[in-house]
């Protein structure tokens, strides 16, 4: 079940902007997103950022937070992914040093269209499956975009829903 947004909320044409010392970010897949919008404007005290079929994030000042919520209908109240918003791609590109000197297998995505925005990215994976991205905002876009395929036997689905769970991005 797909839902609708109301039309109340305003849709922003360019991503908020990313505080100089980053923010984390939690993805969370939701049944309903009208409902979990409304929920989550009112316990952050903020609209959307970006709002958009099936998606929503918030930029949150304070605590500084990238919420995303991402329409996913019986996965409601899980994890979809956890990420690091920085502010340019010279900080991923450090990043991508620094997690590979540490000798941390990276999945790096430069260039790349994810939750209606082009992006700079590098994935990481936890110890216990979980799925980390320190990824920049290049510029919105107009499409959800897709990222690399998973395999099969991969916990999760990152950034869709179950039908799109061969792909993962955001």
């Amino acid at each position: 079940m797909t839902s609708t947004v109301e039309s109340t909320v305003e849709l922003t044409a360019t991503p908020a902007p990313t505080p100089d010392g980053g923010r984390v970010q939690l993805a969370l897949n939701v049944d309903n997103l009208a409902e979990a919008v409304a929920f989550y404007t009112k316990l952050f005290g903020t609209a959307p950022a970006k709002l958009r079929p099936g998606y929503a994030n918030f930029a949150v000042a304070q605590p500084p937070l990238k919420l995303v919520l991402i329409e996913n209908p019986g996965s409601g109240g899980t994890l979809n992914h956890l990420g690091v918003e920085v502010p340019t791609s010279d900080v991923v590109h450090s990043e991508i040093a620094r997690l590979t000197g540490e000798g941390l297998f990276t999945d790096e995505e430069l260039g790349t269209t994810c939750c209606f925005a082009t992006q700079d990215k590098v994935w990481v994976g936890g110890p216990d499956g979980e799925r980390w991205e320190v990824y920049t905002v290049l510029s919105d876009s107009a499409t959800f975009g897709a990222g690399p395929k998973t395999t099969a036997d991969e916990a999760g689905v990152c950034c869709g829903t179950a039908s799109d769970a061969s792909s993962s991005c955001c």
